[in-house]
């Protein structure tokens, strides 16, 4: 995609001074603990990645630690690449300390969610007791869910709630659309992947719940005259 173009200087001339500091910290993190997960997987995936909350792996840390998690290459390259581009120009525009309490509360929103949806489907599991619903059960159990996508998807839908007509192109296919078109789509394609329990292994009410979450506080902040 393209990116929002920032004239100013954030902090000195070099690459990493121009990035804010809660940007640059929330890479460095989920840097960190991508490496230490391909040094020790296992152990990094049942202690901090979420796990439902009736699931024998489930620590309550996991609520705040999976959002810094990533399961391969491309899964934290994306990720951070937006983060990276759209995070940026949000946190310039925030400040510093909205920006990590947007970015904490779309995570948690979007953990939330997801984590409502698997309920759902756990009483449906428990509610029905065929040998396919208890395989399905015991699978719901022991799936991790990692990931900064829920938060990363607050930042888009907060990004084009404060720059709606910017233009954004994707690489591929080379489509140029307004912010808020491209987030309606994005959101769009969510709930219908969600609800039809297509691409599995993607955290889809999760994406929804971070752009919800994120929708709801950027509303907020603006109705109290506090968006700034």
């Amino acid at each position: 995609m393209s990116y929002y173009n920032y004239n100013g200087n954030y902090g000195g001339g070099s690459f990493l001074s121009s990035i804010p500091p809660v940007t640059k910290n929330i890479i460095a993190i989920n840097l960190l603990l991508f490496i230490a997960t391909l040094v020790n997987e296992q152990f990094m995936v049942q202690n901090f990645a979420m796990f439902y909350p009736a699931s024998p792996f489930f620590r309550p840390w996991q609520i705040v630690t999976h959002i810094f998690m990533h399961g391969g290459f491309w899964h934290i390259f994306f990720n951070m690449y937006t983060l990276f581009i759209f995070g940026t120009v949000l946190e310039r525009s925030l400040g510093s300390r909205k920006f990590i309490i947007f970015y904490f509360v779309t995570g948690l929103g979007a953990v939330a969610l997801h984590t409502g949806v698997e309920w759902l489907q756990a009483v449906s599991y428990l509610s029905s007791g065929t040998p396919a619903a208890v395989a399905g059960y015991q699978r719901l159990l022991y799936t991790p869910t990692l990931g900064a996508s829920g938060a990363i998807y607050g930042v888009l839908i907060g990004y084009a709630m404060l720059y709606p007509d910017s233009v954004l192109t994707l690489i591929f296919p080379p489509i140029s659309l307004k912010a808020k078109w491209f987030v309606l789509i994005f959101a769009a394609i969510e709930l219908f992947t969600g609800v039809a329990g297509t691409s599995d292994g993607v955290a889809h009410f999760a994406h929804l719940g971070g752009m919800l979450f994120g929708w709801l506080l950027i509303r907020w902040w603006r109705k109290r005259g506090k968006l700034y």
